[in-house]
């Protein structure tokens, strides 16, 4: 009479048990890939496609990359729908950290932006090396200008490159002033088929495709400067974030194996991301 009772607790516990193991083992796997947050010039560049392999056979950590406008990313990331954010607005990324959303920002790597435009130049900037002069010449012959218009890294400096100016861009929105709303492959696709302007990372033009007869005119100045930053997601405010692969991720970029990866990557022998790593 008491053996039935005492087997159905020992078929409990051991289904408990294999639950308990199962359970464990779920928890471990879903630690082998993280989610990174990121903006759109380190996935266009091709740069991801020469990293991530590397810490994946390092560390046996996937890595998935969404790939937004920094501001998208950002918002992305204090949702807690991401481990590591990775982009490209120091002031934005360390309100990031402030606001409680990450642990720690550090500086991972740095480019430049440069103004392209089409070999006619109707605003005869070709070879400045002044963006704000060249902005402002841009603004005067009402040439096309072709903007993200969607909060990334790369609309952010160039909104602040046109407060310079003094040009008051939203009121020209519209009309010579063009915001696609878009990402930097999609912008460039409309300056190059619209004879516009734009504003690109280099890395991002170096990569792109359809030039036409689009090159760089500007370029050079202290104010094209594009510092990149990686911040892991806060654990104690997002319970989601795996923070052991997040931070083994932050960790190796900030390495002696991830700088020097950083270093070696090229686009027809040119390279496109300087580390600096502190």
């Amino acid at each position: 009479m008491t053996r039935r009772p005492f087997l159905a607790l020992a078929l409990g516990a051991c289904c408990l048990g294999t639950l308990s193991i199962l359970g464990s083992t779920r928890a471990s796997a879903d630690d082998t890939f993280i989610v990174v947050q990121s903006t759109t010039s380190t996935q266009n560049s091709g740069l991801y496609d020469h990293l991530l392999p590397r810490f994946t056979d390092a560390s046996g950590i996937e890595v998935r990359v969404v790939a937004v406008g920094t501001g998208q990313a950002i918002k992305n990331a204090a949702n807690g729908d991401g481990d590591v954010l990775l982009v490209h607005a120091k002031s934005a990324e360390e309100d990031f950290v402030a606001a409680g959303d990450g642990v720690e920002r550090f500086d991972l790597m740095y480019n430049d932006f440069v103004i392209v435009g089409p070999d006619d130049d109707p605003a005869g900037i070709a070879g400045g090396v002044d963006a704000v002069a060249a902005l402002a010449a841009i603004a005067e012959a009402q040439a096309p200008f072709a903007s993200r218009g969607d909060d990334s890294g790369t609309h952010k400096a160039e909104l602040a490159l046109w407060a310079d100016t003094g040009v008051d861009v939203a009121a020209a929105s519209g009309g010579w002033y063009r915001e696609t709303g878009s990402g930097m492959g999609a912008t460039l696709n409309v300056a190059t088929g619209s004879g516009a302007y734009a504003m690109t990372d280099r890395a991002t033009w170096a990569s792109f495709g359809n030039k036409g007869d689009h090159r760089v005119l500007v370029e050079g100045d202290a104010a094209l400067f594009n510092q990149y930053g990686v911040t892991l997601v806060d654990p104690e405010r997002h319970a989601g974030v795996k923070a052991r692969a997040g931070q083994a991720f932050v960790d190796w970029l900030l390495s002696e194996a991830g700088q020097s990866a950083i270093a070696e990557f090229r686009i027809d022998g040119q390279r496109l991301f300087f580390p600096n790593a502190n």
